[in-house]
């Protein structure tokens, strides 16, 4: 997979700068820490999308009910 498709907001990126961003991410946080961050941040990601799915049905629920009330 290209990793330009999957970072498009930081432009163009190349394998120099990832290999200076990770180790920076490295030497801030340490080895042992890096999968507890990684974990956190997967669950932060599935409860927005949850929480974007539980107001996306809610809407379209309410639209349902605005029709049949009509």
């Amino acid at each position: 997979m290209y990793f330009g498709t999957i970072f498009l907001f930081l432009g163009d990126l190349g394998g120099g700068e990832m290999l200076v961003i990770l180790t920076a991410v490295l030497l801030l946080f340490g080895a042992d820490r890096i999968p507890g961050i990684a974990r956190s941040f997967g669950r932060g990601i599935r409860e927005f999308k949850d929480a974007t799915n539980e107001i996306k049905n809610e809407l379209e629920r309410s639209i349902e009910d605005d029709k049949k009330s009509n």
